[in-house]
């Protein structure tokens, strides 16, 4: 380009033009075969690229017969540049429409810009017409530089066109090149700015874990989610977290992640495309978290997104571990639909309103418990402080104290779980919940709470409540030889002893061999039976063992059972009668013998039964109380009906709803309350009040529940409170519908707030008498038939009714205490309204997705105490949509009653009240496992301990897993884990003092 543009050389000594040459036959084949193809000849003739190879294939040619080397306008080959997007599409490399119009505006920038650069270099260098004289010499690259900086309108002058010809084309292309720079350009930086950084895809180090987060990411969400899942207390979290979403993230969110760079990862994408799978590496991920919107205005619709987002992960990759967020209990029976969907896996789900409805019926049996349950899956360390009151220092100590798992060392083998869970306390400072139990043939494990007279094998793993996974350690260090005499437990570490270094060895082998026999257990797809969204273990496994059951054949999709056997499992759990008759039958059509029938899984004649003489009182899977289905008007009470009805020890709901707000499932609520681990006197009453229209929708999931009453009021008229003796209840539940108003969230809470203070305000007459008991007259009996008679005094002032009050917005309980000095700012932990177990957010429930992901039992285990004994097989019965069904109490269904149950007992009266005599915590603990085998987990504690009794003002709160030697007062009341007892317990349970 600095020679000239015409050159005598020949042909055979310039490498350059031969080069040239090679190319121009290329272009010249190509040229024929689309001359060609092409369908109109003439319209080809006139084509923009017919015309470059016009002029710059021929002199090619020239140039050998007159080895002379001429330039000419063979830059106009810079043309065809804007044909490369053409081909990148048909190698399938641009595939998106921004990276497509990208390449165009780009290819058209730079081949105009070449293109006028080689004009301006063959003027140049030619010099004017029509002499071609006084040509000025040029390089091609200086015409290129001169012509960008003639476009930008910078002009600097250092170059500049000296020909006449020169200056005339400088003219023509400045309006193109002004044009094209000012438009071209912009819309370029524009389709630049939007390839976000946020594009990315994520590459993992090697052996290093990472779970795919995804759903509702906003800052206050991810936050959240972060400081529980990140926290200090948990042990070695090595897992990258790589959030996955539609939009980009704001300003704050940015920073956040900025933060926390190192272990968070943000990537634009939607979980609808296989492609943003690709890119998050979703079939590489550990697991992947669906958060759920919990203010969203349709929860339904939410879910509904939610489940889709499952469908399309378990679409690109089966074996994906997902633990999703739900807001309707009811939407739970869509993931069993996924043929995919196997909490064998890991799978799992987390409904909020079964919980929170459960965390807050748990409340109703023991006041405050609520708050217990959520300070153990919420992972906080406690900072006390002498400036601080001394309940609230009493208080964020048990905050401090979370849910581990831990195998039991070999000392603890052959144990019972009352002494185990005595040697925990005492000498290792730890409290041991639960532990798993393996069946004997094999099958899944379940979880026994405070279980009874067994003893505990090798390898037992152990659920504890203790400040940290550290302190866990000390259950598997432990050891009889070498520990026994050690009095300061933080001694307790890895021992040299050689027994327990062989345990230890073989209980890594077995956890290696489990880990391998589930995975080939989840391959094989007779065991993959059962799809079920909650895994529950709490239920009877089939004990029968392999040669009992006999060889089994496949038979069309189907297990044939020989000989009359009846094969009542499903997926390993016995299922009733009510269950089976939803199942699918097997019965042969073809040369049956009379003598000898195939029986299938629905034909539960065969068992010898009588069931017309059988009293049906619990639901099929023997869990939960059971009446027939009643009418919602059979159970309606108007003021006066509710007036004469003398409720006492009672729960009243407080509910706000709109006839067409969301369901929030209240059977829920009501089902912790019936389960069958109570004796039918132990149920407490439970009187709706609020919208009939409303419960009507509700009803369907209610009328197989006793002890239920409405009455179509508002939770707002002290008449209507009056009548239903709302202070002779044991708990007054607050609970709204509404959904909260975009327009200003925090008045989300406002109904339940009024009602909370409207109930604190009002004054009872506590002089009602007795009534007489023996009067035969018939306005004695109450409308539903219960003799008209007083249990107990009722509260003179509204601020001593229990109540528990949910709320939307966390920042709303500051509104509920008057007294109280909480800051706006608090955490809703740190405030003394729901420290008192007086108020419940489904905020708190945030954590339980970090918990379920490092401990998917922990779940397990919190969902059983919550629930009441919810179990797979229930879940199969309820996603019929007909409800609970009642069932034929059988020993099977019976031993479903042994099970554990919260309960609150009071250190004033009764065989523990000599503990309530300044005695220490520890003693309390050893003296209620060993002579009634109840479990002691936490203490509900009287704000003001100078207050020798129970006062119209005084105020509880929560003490959690206390110091062994914690001081006990007489006013204290004890949150235990009750053993099932079948004969009516010596406590009283149903009464709680406030």
């Amino acid at each position: 380009s600095s020679d000239g543009v015409e050159q005598c050389v020949p042909w055979i000594e310039n490498t350059t033009q031969q080069i040239d040459l090679a190319f121009n036959i290329f272009f010249m084949v190509y040229f024929f075969i689309r001359f060609i193809a092409a369908s109109d000849k003439f319209w080809f003739m006139l084509e923009l690229y017919s015309f470059v190879d016009y002029f710059t294939i021929p002199p090619s040619f020239v140039s050998i017969y007159l080895d002379r080397t001429w330039i000419g306008l063979r830059f106009l080959r810079a043309l065809r540049l804007m044909t490369v997007p053409d081909i990148l599409q048909y190698l399938n490399i641009l595939k998106t429409s921004t990276s497509i119009r990208l390449a165009q505006l780009i290819s058209l920038f730079v081949s105009v810009w070449l293109t006028g650069a080689g004009v301006v270099h063959l003027l140049e260098n030619s010099g004017d017409l029509p002499n071609f004289s006084e040509p000025e010499p040029i390089t091609y690259w200086n015409a290129v530089y001169f012509l960008m900086v003639t476009m930008s309108t910078v002009g600097y002058g250092d170059i500049t066109c000296l020909t006449e010809v020169g200056r005339v084309f400088q003219l023509m292309f400045l309006a193109v090149g002004l044009m094209l720079f000012a438009g071209v350009l912009p819309e370029i930086l524009e389709l630049l700015g939007q390839r976000s950084k946020w594009m990315g895809s994520y590459s993992g180090v090697k052996g290093k874990r990472h779970i795919v987060v995804c759903g509702n990411i906003t800052f206050e969400s991810v936050s959240v989610f972060l400081m529980d899942f990140l926290h200090e207390d948990r042990d070695d979290v090595d897992v990258e977290v790589v959030f996955l979403h539609r939009a980009e993230p704001d300003l704050e969110f940015e920073g956040l992640l900025k933060r926390q760079h190192t272990r968070v990862k943000y990537f634009q994408g939607s979980l609808m495309n296989a492609m943003d799978l690709e890119r998050a590496k979703v079939h590489e991920a550990d697991a992947c978290l669906v958060l759920a919107n919990k203010y969203c205005p349709d929860p339904d619709a939410e879910d509904a997104a939610n489940i889709m987002r499952v469908i399309s992960m378990k679409n690109y990759c089966e074996e994906s571990r997902i633990i999703i967020q739900l807001m309707q209990y009811h939407n739970k029976a869509y993931l069993l639909n996924i043929p995919s969907w196997d909490w064998k896996q890991g799978d799992d789900v987390i409904c909020l309103a079964e919980l929170k409805l459960g965390f807050i019926a748990q409340s109703c049996l023991a006041p405050g418990f609520s708050t217990m349950m959520a300070n153990l899956f919420a992972m906080r360390s406690f900072i006390t402080s002498p400036d601080m009151a001394a309940w609230q220092n009493d208080y964020l100590q048990g905050t401090g104290c979370e849910m581990y798992t831990e195998t039991l060392s070999p000392s603890f083998s052959g144990m019972t779980f009352s002494q185990a869970s005595e040697l925990c306390f005492v000498k290792l400072k730890l409290l041991l919940l639960a532990i798993e139990v393996k069946p004997i043939d094999g099958g899944d494990t379940k979880i026994s709470i405070n279980p009874q007279s067994s003893k505990m094998p090798a390898n037992t793993v152990g659920f504890f409540i203790a400040q940290s996974a550290e302190e866990v350690k000390r259950a598997w260090f432990f050891c009889k030889g070498c520990h026994d005499d050690v009095k300061d437990e933080n001694q307790i570490k890895k021992c040299k002893c050689k027994n327990l270094a062989k345990f230890r060895t073989g209980v890594r082998a077995i956890q290696l061999v489990g880990r391998a026999m589930a995975n080939s257990k989840t391959n094989c797809p007779q065991q993959n039976m059962v799809n079920s969204a909650m895994p529950i273990p709490i239920v009877k496994k089939n004990m029968m063992s392999k040669e009992e059951n006999g060889a089994k054949n496949m038979m069309n999709g189907r297990v044939k059972v020989p000989n009359n056997t009846v094969d009542d499992t499903y997926g390993g759990y016995h299922l009733s009668y009510e269950v089976k008759k939803l199942m699918p039958t097997n019965k042969s059509t073809a040369q049956q013998k009379p003598s000898k029938l195939e029986v299938g899984i629905a034909d539960d004649q065969a068992k010898d039964f009588d069931f017309a003489k059988t009293e049906m009182k619990y639901d099929s899977t023997g869990m939960f109380h059971w009446t027939p289905a009643r009418s919602i008007e059979d159970c309606i009470l108007d003021r006066n009906q509710a007036a004469m009805t003398v409720l006492n020890g009672h729960v009243v709901v407080c509910l706000f709803a709109d006839p067409d707000s969301p369901l929030i499932g209240l059977r829920n609520l009501v089902m912790p309350l019936r389960a069958s681990n109570f004796h039918y006197h132990e149920l407490k009453h439970v009187v709706i009040v609020g919208a009939v229209d409303y419960i009507r929708r509700e009803w369907k999931t209610l009328q197989n529940l006793p002890k239920i009453s409405v009455l179509n009021g508002s939770p707002l008229s002290r008449a209507d409170l009056r009548a239903v003796n709302v202070n002779l209840c044991d708990m007054c539940v607050i609970l709204s519908a509404k959904v909260p108003s975009n327009d200003d969230p925090t008045l989300a809470d406002k109904e339940a707030i009024l009602a909370s203070l409207n109930i604190k305000a009002m004054t009872f007459d506590d002089t009602i008498g007795v009534l007489n008991q023996s009067s035969n007259a018939p306005d004695a009996m109450s409308p539903l038939g219960s003799p008209i008679v007083l249990h107990r005094k009722g509260s003179v002032y509204g601020s001593n009714v229990p109540m528990i009050t949910e709320l939307v917005n966390d920042s709303n309980v500051q509104f509920l205490d008057q007294d109280d000095d909480d800051d706006p700012d608090t955490e809703l932990y740190l405030t003394q309204p729901f420290a008192c177990g007086t108020a419940f957010a489904v905020s708190v429930l945030d954590s339980l997705m970090s918990t379920t992901y490092f401990n998917q039992n922990a779940l397990t285990l919190i969902r059983s105490l919550i629930t009441g004994g919810a179990t797979p097989e229930l879940e199969i019965i309820l996603a019929e949509g007909a409800g609970l069904r009642g069932g034929y109490s059988t020993p099977d269904t019976l031993s479903h009653r042994d099970r554990c149950r919260v309960g609150q007992i009071s250190l004033s009266d009764g065989p523990l009240a000599t503990f309530g005599e300044g005695r220490k915590y520890q003693d309390l603990f050893v003296a209620s496992l060993r002579n009634y085998g109840m479990l002691c987990i936490g203490l509900y504690r009287l704000r003001d301990a100078a207050l020798t009794t129970v006062d119209a003002t005084s105020k509880r709160y929560v003490i959690t897993n206390p110091p062994f030697d914690f001081g006990l007062l007489p006013t204290d009341q004890v949150y235990v884990l009750l053993p099932f007892e079948r004969k009516q317990s010596r406590f009283s349970f149903s009464e709680t003092e406030v």
